[in-house]
């Protein structure tokens, strides 16, 4: 049976492969840009990195890392971190496009935007932010939620008194993931689905 634990020092290569693997709105995104390392220098390394004590992974029963959650207590101080101590690292081999034609020149202009205005939803009360990632075999087990709820636990914990999330409008397991773990949408722009919850 799958197992929930935190996350230890060199789970780090995993993470990254279940990030690309579920990073097309869902479905795999490996080879789907320059890079297959951009997802996970964006999407789930810096947490690991910054908050290592607000991450969790599923592992198998084969000691495979099947399934993550990592999360920031506050949006606008690891946007700061984000911008001025980790992104750097990664400026030579991807640097800011002049515009935006790709959506990967999207997805890299929107990580040196980093910390450029405050966010929104903390200032709405909803400071915290996470991301979560299950690969397809973990699907459907109830460890989403068990994840959720994980966090959620640690979140009290820390006096964080609420927490957004971001996805695709194209993630349609996304969309009915969700609101069945308490969150609920709010409005956004056209292609963003925004949830929040209280912890």
């Amino acid at each position: 049976m799958p197992r929930i634990r935190t996350f230890r020092p060199g789970d780090e290569e995993a993470l990254a492969d279940i990030c690309v693997r579920t990073g097309d709105a869902g479905g795999d995104a490996t080879g789907r840009y320059s890079s297959d390392d951009l997802l996970p220098a964006i999407f789930v390394l810096p947490y690991v990195a910054r908050h290592p004590d607000f991450a969790w992974v599923v592992e198998s029963d084969d000691d495979r890392v099947t399934g993550y959650i990592v999360g920031a207590p506050d949006t606008d101080a690891f946007d700061a971190w984000f911008r001025d101590e980790w992104w750097p690292r990664y400026h030579a081999q991807f640097p800011r496009p002049a515009e935006v034609v790709t959506e990967e020149d999207d997805i890299v202009t929107g990580a040196y935007r980093r910390a450029e205005t405050p966010s929104t939803a903390g200032e709405k009360g909803y400071p915290a932010h996470l991301h979560i990632d299950l690969l397809p075999e973990l699907q459907g087990q109830g460890f989403g939620r068990r994840l959720i709820e994980t966090l959620m636990e640690r979140f009290r914990d820390a006096a964080v008194p609420g927490v957004h999330l971001i996805a695709s409008a194209r993630n349609t397991g996304a969309a009915a993931f969700y609101p069945r773990v308490g969150f609920t949408l709010v409005p956004s722009v056209p292609g963003i689905l925004v949830y929040v919850r209280k912890p």
